[in-house]
């Protein structure tokens, strides 16, 4: 399947989606912003999810790329955080921590879309494509 990307040309500077990269992995993070700024979209990385929480009061995100198995607080955490907060904000996971059990409770909990890593580009890009729809 081919994922659709919007030209950066076809953007808005104003309607860009801002897109929040919470990893714990600085090469992951890395990795994640490049890609992200190739599709023509903005990026803001976090090391933690303590660190997104801490920023996210004067800035509206549209959509939030999360590790699972992070220090302090995991992205299942701060998801269940986020969901009490009455939170709408479309979350994708991108983890090594694969499995069935942490799988469906982020889906069942209302994550877009759960991979594991090594993500390949087109699937997070079709993911992308998917959340900021909503």
């Amino acid at each position: 399947m081919v994922a659709s990307v919007p030209s950066p040309e076809s953007l808005n500077v104003r309607n860009v989606p801002l897109i929040a990269i919470v990893d714990d992995s600085a090469n992951m993070r890395e990795a994640l912003f490049g890609l992200i700024g190739s599709l023509g979209y903005q990026a803001e990385v976090f090391e933690s999810a303590e660190a997104f929480l801490a920023s996210t009061g004067d800035r509206t995100f549209d959509c939030l790329i999360l590790d699972v198995a992070m220090p302090g607080l995991s992205g299942i955490q701060l998801q269940a955080r986020l969901n009490e907060q009455g939170s709408t904000l479309p979350i994708i996971f991108v983890t090594s921590r694969n499995d069935d059990a942490t799988r469906d409770a982020a889906l069942k909990a209302g994550a877009t879309c759960f991979l594991g890593k090594p993500v390949e580009d087109t699937e997070l890009i079709s993911c992308l494509n998917l959340a900021l729809q909503t």
